[in-house]
């Protein structure tokens, strides 16, 4: 085995190692966190019934659901089933928690996975167009719009959407994920799913446009663009050829550190519009003391945002590597 392969086996040994250790730790946060907080879980379970149980029913009811233990015998309980791939039922929906999820993703990955295409595919346009137009009227009103727009909180560009769109236009619906009984219909999906990802894309654009408008003049005034000039390379083709390829890898690494950003973003807007997703579920497990299912999705939304930093950290290692990034 060559050096630079063990040298390779090592870095991604030690990554494996602090995502499992990251995890670990993450799960023990929540898990007590959640037990420790006001609340009876046997409400999310039971209902109204648990205002007339006795106290012989009451322990019966916690022992079915393993709430008679200590904290510690819990938490040791619910690792090793989920090692094991049980991650317990549901007590809101009585239901597994995998099925719960597995119901609800789908919503979220379109929601979030196409505000995060747009943001960063919109954010790189009007980020150069700021760029190659320094100075002048176009980068001064969208400059202008943009900081207006970043300085609305997301649920308040939500209430707005909704109220222009939906309450008093009525072009849009303003809820939900589809029309009851129509789940297959993508068109209606699509309308639906118009007003929470505009609401996605307008709370995190400007942010990163303008992170690449200053990363790109930083560029633009660096000495090799000077060279570049004098040796009669246009302007478009030294932005475009050399100053935004020295600028993608510092945008790939934003990109992943945005993605807590995004993700806890896209959570609030599904509460705002009540739209079916792990962000609308999260908040229900958390308000209902739906323990196994707050874990799982805790831990799930963990798993996301370290998986996409390691990912992004292993194209701008390899593109390094080989010379292809600066």
């Amino acid at each position: 085995m060559t050096g630079s392969r063990w040298g390779r086996i090592q870095y991604w040994g030690k990554k494996l190692l602090i995502l499992i250790v990251s995890l670990l730790v993450l799960s023990v946060a929540v898990f007590y966190i959640s037990r420790l907080a006001p609340g009876d879980p046997l409400v999310s379970y039971y209902g109204d019934r648990v205002e007339k149980m006795s106290l012989a029913e009451r322990e019966w009811a916690e022992d079915k659901l393993g709430l008679n233990e200590p904290l510690t015998v819990q938490y040791v309980c619910w690792l090793e089933n989920a090692l094991q791939g049980d991650f317990g039922i549901s007590y809101k929906y009585k239901l597994p928690v995998v099925t719960v999820i597995r119901e609800r993703i789908g919503n979220t990955l379109l929601l979030g996975g196409t505000g995060f295409v747009l943001i960063f595919g919109l954010a790189l346009l009007l980020g150069i167009a700021c760029a190659r137009h320094e100075g002048r009227m176009i980068d001064s009103v969208i400059c202008s719009i943009g900081t207006i727009s970043s300085c609305i909180p997301e649920f308040w560009v939500s209430l707005l959407l909704m109220l222009f769109f939906s309450v008093n236009l009525k072009w849009l619906p303003g809820s939900g994920a589809y029309t009851a009984g129509q789940a297959s219909d993508w068109g209606d999906r699509v309308r639906h799913l118009i007003l929470p990802l505009t609401a996605v894309v307008l709370g995190h654009l400007w942010y990163y446009a303008y992170m690449v408008r200053n990363r790109i003049l930083e560029e633009v005034r660096a000495d090799y663009v000077l060279l570049a000039k004098a040796k009669g390379l246009t302007r478009r083709r030294v932005l475009f050829r050399h100053c935004l390829r020295n600028v993608l890898p510092s945008y790939l690494s934003i990109m992943a550190i945005s993605v807590p950003h995004i993700l806890g973003g896209t959570y609030i807007i599904e509460m705002v519009f009540s739209y079916p997703g792990l962000g609308t579920l999260t908040y229900e497990s958390a308000r209902y003391h739906d323990y196994n299912l707050l874990m799982i999705l805790c831990m799930l939304t963990g798993i996301i945002v370290m998986l996409c930093d390691m990912a992004v950290k292993m194209v701008c290692k390899r593109g390094t590597e080989k010379g292809a990034w600066p």
